[in-house]
């Protein structure tokens, strides 16, 4: 008995039914870019002022339409029409390797950044193959923590910290990695502060001693333009809930088709699966053992487990062709608009800023002398942002508003 990859597949992936509406694959054509007109696609304007968007960005109307139409299919059954999951999928994974000008064959399906991460650093035979692990203090905190505890198992780890005015500098950077370098790990925007590492200079100094360049990217991706072959890195990994508008239990994972031959497999899972024979059951080919396989030598079939999130698939198959065709570049160009009048207006309030000048991302971080009178403020005015001890982070979207930031700047005078 033979069971190929599509008979493997089916069911767990989501593929375009008719009755799941907007583009599959994104098109050429650029439409207009008005935040006051995109701001009609998002529910969240009519309850809030949100400025958090970097926490969980809030889900659009055209997203939430496609989540609608992939649980209807799957309440009438899930093979009316059939394959409907396979396809859906597919055009989702090129949407997405499209995005950071990547190959397909470079894209692994994941639970989230930090379960890519996680999976990548076991698959470079860490901590057991020894050397070092180079990271920074701006990286995310759930992967501080994955570092700080390879640290007690005795892997030497060295993280870098920050400057006086809130950014990692290359050449600390370049001091801490050397020839025993396994791994360098980094955040292409920091969460904490909206901080951007040179990160094409960073891999031309890690790539001299022979050391892995992994990103995290979930704060860049959908935000800014990301190109993976310009920039160099190994690998990087990007959840969907933040930037790219759909959800959690489902994320993304590229990693360089020329880094696959250095790793090893840690996890496993019948999406790896390239062909599956049985040698078990009437009518079977003889073998020793119940089973032979081959698997994908490529991302999936090093990193793809389990089962993912179809609704955030059928979320993403909205969203990613929307952040296509409206482009990463005018994005940015939008966030670093309103994010430069925060950056003016802000620290004449009494909030200095954590975000250096010449960052480029739409994260905004600001200190606050009394965060429960900012937070305060802020809810009576119904603008939400992240405030977190003595910072409060802004963090505007596509359909915010010059309106929008002269709000929390109202509530905060």
């Amino acid at each position: 008995m033979t069971i190929s990859r599509r008979q493997l597949l089916k069911g767990l992936a989501l593929a375009p039914a008719l009755t799941l509406a907007g583009p599959l694959l994104a098109s050429s054509k650029r439409p207009g870019f008005a935040p006051a007109d995109l701001a009609g696609d998002f529910e969240v304007v009519r309850h809030e002022t949100c400025l958090n968007n970097a926490r969980w960005h809030p889900l659009s109307r055209g997203a939430r339409a496609q989540v609608d139409a992939y649980m209807a299919y799957k309440e009438r059954g899930v093979w009316q029409p059939p394959d409907l999951i396979d396809h859906l999928q597919t055009s989702v994974r090129a949407n997405f390797a499209k995005l950071i000008n990547a190959d397909v064959r470079e894209i692994a399906y994941v639970n989230s950044t930090t379960a890519g991460e996680t999976m990548l650093v076991g698959s470079l035979g860490l901590p057991e193959k020894g050397g070092n692990i180079v990271t920074d203090a701006l990286h995310f905190e759930g992967s501080l923590y994955m570092y700080g505890a390879l640290q007690k198992q005795g892997m030497e780890v060295r993280c870098v910290r920050p400057t006086a005015d809130w950014r990692i500098d290359l050449k600390d950077m370049a001091r801490a990695i050397d020839d025993k370098t396994r791994l360098v790990a980094v955040s292409l925007v920091s969460f904490v502060n909206g901080f951007q590492h040179d990160i094409k200079a960073l891999c031309d100094v890690a790539h001299a001693h022979g050391a892995v360049v992994y990103v995290d990217a979930v704060q860049a991706v959908g935000t800014m333009p990301v190109d993976v072959r310009s920039l160099g890195v190994d690998a990087m990994g990007s959840a969907s809930y933040k930037w790219l508008m759909g959800d959690f239990g489902l994320g993304f994972l590229y990693v360089s088709q020329r880094l696959i031959p250095r790793l090893r497999r840690i996890v496993y899972g019948y999406r790896q699966l390239d062909s599956f024979d049985y040698h078990a059951f009437p009518g079977d080919a003889p073998g020793e053992y119940p089973a032979s396989w081959s698997q994908h030598e490529d991302a999936a079939g090093y990193f793809e487990i389990g089962t993912y999130s179809n609704a955030t698939l059928a979320a993403l198959s909205y969203s990613l062709p929307q952040i296509i065709n409206l482009g990463p570049d005018r994005i940015q160009q939008h966030a670093q608009t309103l994010v430069a009048k925060l950056q003016r207006e802000l620290p004449r309030l009494g909030y200095a800023s954590m975000t250096p000048a010449d960052a480029k991302s739409s994260i905004a971080t600001f200190i606050t002398k009394d965060p429960a009178d900012t937070s305060a403020r802020l809810n009576k005015a119904r603008v939400d942002v992240s405030v977190q001890g003595g910072r409060m982070r802004v963090s505007p979207s596509i359909y915010n508003t010059q309106g929008d930031v002269e709000k929390l700047l109202e509530a905060l005078s």
